[in-house]
């Protein structure tokens, strides 16, 4: 197994390295300045700004300019943010935190949802519990985030006022009152998140499982003498978490994109929300870091999910 993670890990460095390259062109090439607006105040000299475009390099050609950012990057300096003048490295750990609290909770309770739903359905296909889940999983995933998230504000913020829909960094407290006002402020972003992964991942786990239920060695467990409860969990389960893992191996990835419009519902400061704000200032350092950091979770979760078939399912080896 060391060696078949040594030459996936080898693999990927050339595939970051051309996944950068292409994500800095598409970059460097599309429209916009970081100092528009200088340009546009007659307060400003012309001379001003194109000092600043001279000391920040936006004058050279593309392929210095890669080599320059791509060079500094391996060091561990992701340069500075046009907008904040703040590093851009500081910048991402500032608000990293909060969108790892939030969409790592999503993701557990999609799985609290998906894996118990899917299985029990599997278990009992076309029964009154099967036709409702399905109903309200088929629900889940066909309405976006930003509308079942308006949903949430409406009824349990301004409605009910039970849920505040601004998400605060800045709580002040202590003690149990300040874990309380930030259990309550994430409760809805966590939510709309969850049920959307949860409502594909019931789907996907019910069709493995109704997959492997039908296989001959499932028989032959059942007629050695195993209890269904150990022959589901030992055996069904085990091998039909294969195709969910591939699913949550790339969902991964599709999570922070999906926080980005529920970053913006709930006003929580993550990563999604700052890439809204750099896009729109067209901060090229911050969009290139984030942007490159989503595609080194692509192939980062798929490694992952390679590495956890092998455990899932014996039969598969490294080679």
């Amino acid at each position: 197994m060391s060696k078949y993670l040594i030459r996936r890990v080898l693999i990927l460095l050339p595939a970051l390295a051309g996944i950068s390259l292409i994500l800095f062109t598409i970059l460097a090439m599309a429209p916009g300045d970081p100092f528009e607006e200088l340009a546009t105040n007659p307060n400003v000299p012309p001379e001003v700004r194109m000092n600043l475009r001279h000391q920040f390099g936006l004058d050279d050609p593309i392929p210095i300019r890669y080599l320059r950012w791509f060079t500094s990057m391996v060091k561990g300096d992701w340069g500075f943010s046009f907008v904040s003048r703040v590093d851009v490295g500081a910048l991402i750990m500032q608000r990293l935190p909060t969108t790892l609290w939030v969409l790592g909770l999503a993701q557990i309770l999609g799985l609290l949802v998906a894996l118990p739903v899917g299985i029990y359905s599997a278990m009992r296909p076309y029964s009154l519990f099967d036709q409702i889940s399905t109903t309200f999983a088929f629900i889940g995933f066909s309405l976006p985030t930003f509308f079942t998230g308006i949903l949430f504000i409406l009824f349990f913020s301004i409605y009910l006022d039970w849920l505040p829909f601004i998400y605060r960094a800045d709580i002040s407290g202590s003690g149990w009152r300040w874990y309380w006002e930030n259990i309550r402020q994430v409760i809805m972003p966590v939510t709309v998140l969850g049920l959307f992964q949860g409502a594909a991942m019931t789907r996907y786990m019910r069709s493995a499982v109704l997959e492997v239920i039908r296989l001959d060695y499932i028989n032959t467990a059942r007629a050695k003498g195993l209890s269904e409860k150990v022959t589901i969990l030992k055996h069904v389960v085990r091998n039909a978490l294969i195709p969910v893992v591939t699913l949550i191996a790339l969902q991964i990835p599709g999570i922070f994109t999906g926080a980005v419009i529920t970053e913006q519902i709930f006003r929580v400061p993550g990563i999604g929300s700052l890439l809204i704000t750099s896009i729109l200032a067209n901060d090229t350092p911050v969009i290139m870091a984030i942007t490159f950091v989503f595609s080194c979770l692509v192939l980062i979760f798929n490694l992952v999910a390679d590495l956890l078939y092998g455990w899932l399912d014996p039969r598969i080896s490294y080679r």
